[in-house]
């Protein structure tokens, strides 16, 4: 969750100086991410495709690889309230 809290204040100090240097953000329009979204999606479909023939390999691959590259590297919660 560190990397996520860096990452958006680093995103919020590069939007401050553009905005001083009086400049547009190059950042994609929302249709760029969602066509973004459709290719990591894409990538997945041959794998799975391939890994259909056995269930249980099917659901460990969308579980570990899928997941690891649609969503990238998410936060561990070790930490949990009591």
């Amino acid at each position: 969750m560190k990397t996520y809290i860096l990452s958006l204040g680093a995103g919020l100090i590069v939007g401050i100086v553009y905005s001083l240097l009086g400049v547009r953000s190059p950042a994609p329009p929302v249709i760029a991410l969602v066509g973004l979204a459709g290719i990591l999606l894409g990538e997945q479909l041959i794998p799975i495709g391939k890994r259909f023939a056995s269930l249980p390999e099917l659901t460990r691959f969308v579980a570990t690889d899928c997941a690891r590259r649609v969503l990238g590297c998410l936060p561990d919660n070790r930490r949990r309230d009591a």
